[in-house]
């Protein structure tokens, strides 16, 4: 290796722009081409009943790792197998009927290679990802996706970057095709990322987090300004509705209690269904969590009461139980 030449800014500025201009290039020339061989490879996993293993060696492994973990997160059954362990034992984990995705830049991949005659074997369809329609992997696959790349972005043209990008994009190319042809669901992503973010909006139900029973503060219409500071103080939920029975007629929270003392007012005389809000925010116990967030957003508050079907108080939200649960 020679010695480093000083670090220039503007060179490397000037390298990173071409490099993505380069990257860019790429897909957009991919893009143009894509035509019957990509139909029939999402035709291929449609119509199977098994899963779609996906394979490659070095970058091009990397890369199969992703498109493998992106295909199973949007509702195609999808996993990653080492070719070089494959030849080992691992090959066993590949069934009849399964979709192999092999990528390869070259189409030369000896350890890719060496599987053929094994994969062809166990009737398995064959996809190939490679840069050179005209390889080995080519010739022995039953569907050739071209990501074929004029120049890498390493300004040397040696190291894998415009070729893995087109690769990545491919996949992606290929998982949203399916998810679309699946009618796969915001509701469907959720449920395979019931750790995420996206999982805990979707799935997430008012009725999970609401406070119910005994924790819901309640008081009737006559209650005494006492009564209800009281039964606020007990459930520590920052209000307390007002209620006919199961009926809802009012809140009356923290921050009622604050303006009214701003306004001077002498609350020792009122009554509840005089310190109420008469018109609350409601939400039902069957919304989702995130809408209750929403709401609460919107309207500046921080705390909803929940009702049923027939408009009954069954619960209590507030923006620190949406907090617990990471929804907001």
């Amino acid at each position: 290796m020679n010695a480093a030449t000083p670090f220039q800014p503007e060179r490397a500025l000037n390298l990173a722009r071409n490099a993505i201009a380069a990257e860019a290039q790429a897909l957009l020339a991919m893009r143009d081409r894509l035509g019957e061989a990509f139909v029939q490879a999402v035709q291929a996993m449609l119509d199977s009943n098994h899963r779609v293993v996906v394979m490659g060696m070095g970058k091009s492994g990397h890369v199969a790792r992703k498109i493998a973990a992106t295909l199973a997160s949007t509702g195609t059954p999808a996993f990653f197998v080492h070719p070089g362990e494959a030849s080992h034992g691992d090959l066993g984990m590949v069934m009849p009927g399964d979709t192999v995705i092999a990528l390869s830049n070259s189409g030369e991949s000896g350890e890719i290679n060496a599987l053929l005659p094994s994969l062809r074997r166990l009737g398995v369809r064959l996809v190939a990802m490679t840069g050179k329609p005209e390889s080995t992997l080519a010739r022995h696959a039953d569907i050739v996706l071209d990501s074929s790349v004029a120049q890498e972005a390493c300004p040397l043209n040696l190291a894998p970057t415009a070729s893995t990008t087109a690769q990545m994009a491919l996949g992606d190319a290929l998982a949203v095709a399916l998810l679309d042809a699946r009618g796969f669901r915001e509701e469907d992503f959720a449920a395979s990322h019931p750790g995420g973010a996206l999982g805990r909006k979707l799935l997430m139900h008012v009725r999970d987090l609401m406070r119910a029973g005994d924790d819901v503060p309640r008081v009737g219409p006559d209650a005494s300004f006492s009564d209800t500071m009281r039964e606020m103080s007990r459930t520590g939920f920052g209000a307390t509705a007002v209620v006919n029975g199961d009926r809802v007629l009012g809140i009356f929270t923290d921050g009622d209690l604050r303006r009214r003392i701003e306004a001077g007012q002498d609350l020792r005389t009122m009554r509840a269904r005089e310190l109420m809000h008469p018109t609350p925010k409601l939400v039902r116990a069957d919304a989702l969590a995130v809408d209750a967030a929403d709401l609460m957003e919107r309207h500046r508050i921080t705390s909803v009461l929940v009702v049923d079907d027939e408009g009954r108080l069954v619960g209590a939200l507030n923006s620190n139980d949406l907090m617990r649960a990471k929804v907001i």
